[in-house]
């Protein structure tokens, strides 16, 4: 969200987490990059939104749902891990539900996730959104996507397109300039 609010400066974001401590750490982070005036976040749950948060409100939104259904996960031993990575009450379909509920018409929605889970992901965008645009995330090069950036319009019914993606690292271990200019520089990606 912070980053997205250094790249597009005349934007207006609000954040959803349900876990308390990120949301104070989130709030901290907001006030140190001095954004207070147009960032906020909130606790709550999708499944249960917080009543301010009203359907169709929003231009875009970004999620990042837990990656690992919960019938096939291993517990995480880190504090807070396991309701971020698995998915709890809330399912996939239910984050593209509500993701595309609280956008406007013909807004976007941007999922990050595992490559490969992309069946499920599409599997619930369709026929509920268009336009649909999959943007790999490739650890380097040669080597497959493990991460993905799916993003899709609403009541759009546009044909999918595979983007060229982007590199994430060289074979030293070291960014790649693409990457390395999307982190410290604030470049855009191209989907």
């Amino acid at each position: 969200m912070l980053c997205l609010a250094a790249r597009v400066p005349h934007s207006r974001l609000v954040g959803l987490e349900m876990q308390r401590d990120l949301v104070r750490v989130a709030g901290d982070n907001i006030i140190l990059n001095g954004l207070e005036a147009r960032a906020s976040v909130m606790i709550g749950d999708l499944l249960h939104p917080p009543p301010r948060l009203s359907p169709g409100a929003f231009d875009h939104v970004m999620a990042n749902p837990p990656f690992h259904p919960r019938r096939h996960a291993e517990p995480v031993a880190v504090s807070g891990k396991p309701a971020a990575t698995i998915e709890g009450d809330a399912d996939l379909g239910d984050w593209v539900r509500f993701s595309l509920a609280m956008v406007r018409s013909k807004g976007t929605v941007t999922f990050i996730h595992r490559a490969d889970r992309i069946d499920a992901l599409l599997g619930q965008i369709a026929g509920r959104a268009g336009e649909v645009v999959v943007f790999p995330l490739w650890p380097g090069e040669g080597k497959a996507a493990s991460r993905i950036l799916v993003r899709a319009r609403k009541q759009d019914a546009a044909p999918a397109r595979l983007a060229a993606g982007l590199v994430l690292h060289e074979a030293d271990g070291r960014l790649s300039a693409d990457a390395d200019g999307v982190l410290r520089e604030g470049r855009g990606l191209d989907l």
